[in-house]
């Protein structure tokens, strides 16, 4: 049965510029304690604006629509919506499709709420880690037991914090448990009784279960949920106003509904796609997050300037270095729970090394690269109506390099002959059996 098409509908781009922070303001620092500590003296100014140049902003914002707008005709996602900007505020923003395969659906705005899906690990799980590092709560060689010391098991006194953030940890992957528990408690329960399949150290294997278990160390570390701990330390701070587990039925409207799930038996919307997430109460270290294009704008300046936004500092700068540069390159190319370019990830071609970022299985994906001082964010529905739809591979990788490139970028990595950087093809199906896969 062929689909009819329906009308699309764009936001226009939007550029807006920003003005820097002011060299001398002193930020103010919100530590995980609440205190407010000295401010480091080596925390770098914030970086060049490169899209602060009309010229520049102009050759994003072709660049941004073209993908974009070709994402929509190649029905990779029903509704999307991509900014490109800088450290200084500079923003390059555009809309596209509608949120959901009806005429009369909404277009997807820089407020749309979007389920973030693995995005969580980085925005939510990762922020609190760094923060509990930085102020010496949390040290990264030190046991997993020390923490939970009822996650017992063969070789599990030799997996370190650091494992569990760069995925060498020697768990599996995932496991069922939407099927196997009933409620949070007993959910909790078979994560920490998992057993490793390897030893630290060995291998790379994308887990879940990593991001689980350290969202459950910083509700044991601070006496807090993480959701509240990052309302308190790192969302409310930064001022990302919409950003949450378990956004409230009131936003409704604004909230972008992703799959029909057969387990469920109804289409999901306001409520985290992830069915392990979902059996965890909607708040989880591996998924669970809603935010919006505007408030991880508001994030990845926060990197981009060190650590610190608006006059207030929620990271520390050499903390910030410390996690999203590769920890091991014998086992895989991964940061402290962010990923970095290889050249055949969602970065694309065009970043630096030094870049950072995520995706999630909802259809998001997230890029900083301080070097270039730039960040790249794309916010769709892609899994609306089934999962089974994977063009977002290519939709990724299309944004980052023709956005890089219209900057004047010059590759970081190979260019393959035979896919033009401002290409789409299909990406490899990822198993169905996870929905926060990387």
């Amino acid at each position: 049965m062929t689909r009819p098409r329906l009308p699309r509908l764009h936001v226009r781009c939007a550029a807006v510029a920003g003005l820097l922070l002011a060299p001398a303001a002193l930020p103010t620092v919100v530590g995980a304690q609440g205190a407010t500590p000295r401010v480091r003296k080596d925390a770098p100014a914030a970086v060049g604006a490169p899209l602060a140049d009309a010229a520049a902003r102009a050759a994003v914002e072709a660049a941004v629509r073209r993908v974009m707008d070709r994402a929509i005709a190649d029905s990779a996602f029903p509704g999307g919506f991509a900014i490109v900007g800088d450290a200084s505020g500079a923003t390059v923003a555009y809309g596209a499709g509608r949120l959901d395969r009806t005429a009369d659906a909404p277009a997807p705005t820089a407020s749309t709420i979007w389920d973030m899906a693995s995005l969580t690990k980085v925005v939510a799980t990762t922020s609190a880690l760094l923060q509990l590092v930085a102020d010496g709560r949390v040290q990264l060689d030190a046991p997993v037991q020390r923490y939970l010391p009822e996650w017992t098991g063969r070789n599990k006194e030799r997996v370190t914090i650091r494992h569990l953030l760069s995925h060498a940890s020697g768990l599996p992957s995932w496991r069922p448990l939407y099927k196997e528990a009933t409620n949070a408690q007993e959910a909790m329960a078979l994560v920490l009784q998992t057993q490793l399949d390897t030893l630290p150290a060995q291998r790379y294997v994308y887990s879940d279960l990593n991001a689980i278990l350290l969202g459950e160390i910083v509700r044991r570390t601070t006496g807090k949920t993480l959701d509240v701990y990052l309302a308190e330390r790192v969302f409310g701070p930064l001022g990302m106003r919409d950003t949450r587990f378990r956004p409230p039925a009131s936003e409704l409207a604004r909230i972008a509904p992703t799959e029909f799930d057969p387990w469920r038996q109804r289409k999901v919307h306001g409520e985290v796609h992830d069915e392990n997430a979902f059996m965890l109460g909607g708040v989880s270290g591996h998924a669970g997050l809603f935010s919006t294009a505007t408030d991880l704008s508001r994030l990845a300046r926060a990197y981009l300037n060190g650590g610190a936004l608006d006059g207030t500092r929620v990271f520390d700068a050499a903390t910030i270095a410390q996690f999203t540069r590769v920890q091991d390159s014998t086992v895989s190319r991964r940061a402290l729970g962010w990923e970095t370019p290889t050249g055949g990830n969602s970065a694309g071609h065009y970043l630096s090394r030094r870049a950072f970022g995520h995706t999630g299985f909802t259809g998001t994906s997230f890029w900083i690269d301080p070097a270039r001082g730039v960040y790249v964010i794309l916010l769709t529905n892609r899994v609306n109506p089934t999962r089974q739809n994977t063009r977002i591979g290519g939709v990724r990788v299309a944004l980052a390099n023709e956005a890089l490139r219209a900057l004047g970028a010059s590759p970081t990595f190979p260019t393959p002959a035979s896919t033009p950087a401002a290409a789409t093809p299909a990406a490899a199906p990822r198993p169905a059996a996870s929905s926060s896969a990387p």
